[in-house]
């Protein structure tokens, strides 16, 4: 996950303008329109704006959901259809926001953080939702629709869906969105369960660079995900007449996987960093392993240099009563290879004596 990941327009800019889609940034823009009461179904693919139109008036759900990066001309016609604010609009263009919720007069403006794990690394979605008393208007980034199990269930005529107004819906919608999180969180917590034993056993660089790469991504997919609690919370707190009595239970619910998703966040940050803590503290261990053993050495190799050295003085004189008698003697080499043997031998003996071995 990169760092930054906000567009934005160049500062002093009017509120409310819709800046064009950088090049290269543009994809397949598909506007589908989903029309249903209890006892009809209308789905259409690739619609224009002006073909959304004639559904507001029905007495029934609408929702018309835009999958891509869309343009800003394409931006100006639903505007124009469904009578979005200017400032809601430039947050949709305007990828990367933190979610929120806004009121615009009679509709709710709420912006939510879609995690996906790619491969290995996480791409967080923006999801923007315009909410009225006839019509939800959704907005998802990316070239694959989230919302895909929410249209089959709005093809069984049995589901709750089908028999629930907007509200339901709405709540349909941020429940998958915030859901979303446990699988992506389940794939974080299988590398963990990796990475403790390979700290168990031998952790090398690569470790630590797993390590910092994971804690890395949990900080940055924190700070997506920690405000749609909060987004979630001002849905049930504020009085509204979007959402009824019988769909708050199900927003509690909600509210409890936001809360579930934010410990298991936290608690595999921590795991992390009581990883990086083990990995430091398994190094230390080795490298003090590594020289208790060259020490050891060392010790051992410093009275054998010493009588080695002594006995390369090589002062030879026979007159003399402090020439040494040794470098005449017939088996003296043998003699002094010997004594450094015994050296080295108690010297260990005494090392394995005191567990310094």
């Amino acid at each position: 996950m990169s760092y930054f990941t906000k567009r934005y327009h160049s500062p002093g800019t009017p509120p409310g303008t819709l800046v064009e889609t950088p090049a290269g940034a543009e994809g397949p823009i598909h506007i589908r329109l989903i029309d249903y009461t209890a006892g009809d179904l209308t789905v259409k693919e690739d619609v224009e704006a002006d073909t959304c139109r004639p559904y507001i008036e029905q007495d029934s759900v609408t929702w018309v959901h835009v999958q891509g990066q869309v343009q800003a001309d394409v931006m100006r016609s639903l505007g124009k259809a469904f009578h979005l604010h200017p400032l809601a609009m430039e947050d949709v263009l305007n990828s990367g926001q933190r979610p929120k919720m806004d009121s615009f007069d009679e509709q709710l403006f709420i912006v939510m953080s879609l995690p996906l794990m790619e491969g290995e690394t996480i791409t967080v979605r923006q999801v923007s939702l315009f909410v009225n008393k006839r019509f939800i208007v959704s907005f998802c980034d990316g070239p694959e629709d989230p919302f895909t199990p929410l249209i089959k269930r709005a093809r069984d005529q049995a589901t709750r869906l089908r028999n629930n107004g907007m509200d339901y819906l709405l709540y349909a919608m941020l429940d998958l969105v915030v859901d979303q999180g446990f699988p992506v969180l389940e794939t974080f917590g299988l590398q963990l369960e990796d990475l403790e034993e390979e700290l168990l056993e031998i952790a090398d660089r690569q470790t630590l660079g797993r390590i910092h790469l994971i804690k890395r991504e949990l900080i940055l997919l924190r700070r997506m995900l920690w405000p749609q609690r909060e987004v979630i919370s001002q849905i049930l707190r504020d009085e509204n007449h979007h959402i009824s009595e019988g769909t708050r239970i199900y927003l509690r619910d909600c509210y409890d996987h936001t809360i579930q998703i934010m410990d298991l966040l936290e608690t595999y940050r921590d795991m992390t960093t009581s990883m990086l803590d083990i990995y430091l503290s398994s190094a230390s261990n080795r490298l003090n392993e590594t020289m208790r053993v060259l020490t050891v050495i060392s010790t051992v190799f410093i009275p054998l240099t010493f009588i080695t050295g002594l006995y390369g003085m090589n002062f030879v004189n026979d007159k003399s009563p402090w020439a040494m008698p040794e470098l005449h003697w017939y088996y003296g080499y043998p003699l002094a290879l010997l004594v450094m043997f015994l050296c080295a031998a108690a010297m260990l003996a005494f090392f394995k004596r005191k567990g310094w071995l």
